[in-house]
C-alpha cells in the first residue's frame, strides 16, 4: 500500500507533466506569480522611498501647470477685464484658519513660483513686465465657477522664476506647501491687462506663454503612518497570492499524470468515429 502510494504522489513528475498538458493552468499561474513578485517590489520602493499623496487633488504644481497652458494675449482695447473684481480684498495671512460657516473670506498671496515667460512677438525687453488677468476657478482646475485674479511680474536677471499675486476665495487655493514669498519690488511696475485663451494667437497680437517647472517641494508626500499603511497592504496581497501559486502547485502534484491521459484518452475514444469492417 505505501509503495503503491508513493508511485501515485511524484511531485516532480506530476508538476512536469501537468506544465506540459495544461498551458492555460500553467499562464494563470505565472500571472499570479508575476503580480506578487511586482507588489512585492512594490512595496520594498514604497518603505525605501517617499511617495506623493494620490489623494491630493491640488497644489501648487497642478495650479501652475494649469496655467501655463493659458496665451496670455493683450486686448485691443487695454481695458480692465469683466472679470477681475473692483474691490479690493484685504491681506490673509497664511496661517490663519478659515471658518468654513462663515461667508468665504477671500486670501491675496504674493508668491515666488517655478513660472517663465516668454514671448514670440517683436514687444521688446520682458523687463519690468507686469501681466494681470482672470480666469474662473474651473479653468484652473481649482473647481466652482469663482473669479481668481492673476498678476504676474518677471524677476529682473531671472528667467525662471516670476512672481504670482494671485486672489481668490481662501478655499479654492492649495493652502499647505506655499511657495516662498516673492520680495518686495524696487519698481512700481503697471501691469497690462492680458487675456487667457487656450486658442493659438493671430499674428497681430502680442501675447506671452507661460512655462512652468515642476518643484517637488511643492508637492504634497504621504505622511510616514499613510505610508506604512500603504506598504502593508502591498505585502498582505502578495502573500495572499503567494498562497494561492502554493495551492495550485499542490494540487498539480497530487494529480496523477496517468489520470490525467485517461482523461484525454477517453474523450479521444468517445470523439472517434465508429468505422464498419
Amino acid at each position: 500500500m505505501w509503495s503503491w502510494m508513493m508511485g501515485f504522489w511524484q511531485p516532480v513528475t506530476n508538476l512536469r507533466d501537468y506544465v506540459s498538458q495544461n498551458p492555460p493552468g500553467v499562464t494563470f499561474f505565472l500571472c499570479l506569480l508575476t503580480l506578487a513578485i511586482s507588489f512585492i517590489c512594490l512595496s520594498s520602493y514604497s518603505y525605501t522611498h517617499t511617495l506623493p499623496n494620490p489623494d491630493t487633488a491640488k497644489d501648487w504644481n497642478h495650479l501652475l501647470a494649469s496655467l501655463s497652458k493659458f496665451q496670455l494675449c493683450v486686448k485691443a482695447n487695454a481695458s480692465t477685464s469683466e472679470l477681475v473684481s473692483p474691490v479690493p480684498s484685504p491681506l490673509i495671512d497664511r496661517n490663519i484658519s478659515v471658518d468654513s460657516t462663515k461667508t468665504p473670506s477671500l486670501t491675496i498671496l504674493h508668491l515666488k513660483v517655478p513660472l517663465a515667460v516668454t514671448t514670440h512677438s517683436n514687444s521688446g525687453s520682458l523687463k519690468y513686465l507686469g501681466l494681470q488677468t482672470a480666469l474662473r476657478a474651473s479653468q484652473l482646475h481649482l473647481g466652482g465657477n469663482e473669479i481668481v485674479n492673476v498678476t504676474l511680474e518677471v524677476l529682473s536677471g531671472n528667467d525662471t522664476y516670476t512672481c504670482l499675486t494671485i486672489n481668490a476665495q481662501t478655499h479654492l487655493l492649495p493652502m499647505s506647501l506655499l511657495p516662498p514669498e516673492c520680495p518686495a519690488s524696487e519698481n512700481n511696475i503697471s501691469p497690462i491687462h492680458v487675456e487667457a485663451s487656450n486658442q493659438l494667437p493671430t499674428a497681430s497680437q502680442t501675447c506671452y506663454s507661460l512655462r512652468s517647472k515642476n518643484d517637488p517641494t511643492l508637492t504634497v508626500m504621504l505622511t510616514p503612518v499613510e505610508q506604512s499603511v500603504a506598504v502593508r497592504h502591498l505585502l498582505e496581497v502578495s502573500v495572499c497570492l503567494l498562497g494561492v501559486c502554493l495551492l495550485l502547485c499542490v494540487a498539480a502534484s497530487l494529480t496523477h499524470p496517468t489520470l490525467r491521459r485517461y482523461h484525454w484518452n477517453g474523450l479521444d475514444l468517445q470523439n472517434e468515429p465508429l468505422i464498419d469492417p
